[in-house]
C-alpha cells in the first residue's frame, strides 16, 4: 500500500455518500480504500428538526482512526437548515477517514459529493 500516483490513476469515478445520523457517535463518511485518492468536493450537513438547531462537529483522520482532527467543532445548525462546509477541494489518502458526529440523534442528515481516484 503506498499513495496513489495521481499521474497514472486507473480509474476516476464520482461518487456521494450520505446518511442520517441515528445517534450521537462519531459516523465515518467516507473510509479510503488502499490504492485510492479522495477529492471531497461538497460537504452538506442539514438539520432536518423542524424546532430545534443540532451541533455538527466534522473530523479527518489521518491514521485509520487513531486520530481525529476537526474542521468543523461543534457548530450550530439552526432548525431546518443546510450548512455547506467546503468552497474549495479536500484531498484524502488511503485508509484516511471523515468522520461526523450530531449532538443529536436523528436530527443531522450529511451529503458528500466525491471523486474516487484509483491507482
Amino acid at each position: 500500500m503506498a499513495t496513489p500516483n495521481l499521474v497514472n490513476i486507473a480509474t476516476i469515478t464520482p461518487k456521494n455518500a450520505m446518511g442520517t445520523l441515528g445517534d450521537t457517535n462519531r459516523t465515518t463518511m467516507i473510509d479510503v480504500p488502499a490504492d485510492t485518492a479522495v477529492r471531497i468536493d461538497t460537504i452538506l450537513l442539514a438539520n432536518d428538526d423542524g424546532t430545534n438547531a443540532v451541533d455538527a462537529t466534522v473530523e479527518i483522520s489521518n491514521d485509520n482512526g487513531s486520530t481525529y482532527f476537526k474542521i468543523l467543532s461543534t457548530v450550530s445548525i439552526p432548525a431546518d437548515s443546510t450548512l455547506s462546509l467546503i468552497d474549495t477541494p479536500i484531498y484524502l489518502d488511503e485508509t484516511d477517514l471523515i468522520a461526523v458526529t450530531a449532538g443529536a440523534a436523528s436530527d443531522l442528515d450529511y451529503h458528500v459529493s466525491y471523486v474516487e481516484l484509483v491507482d
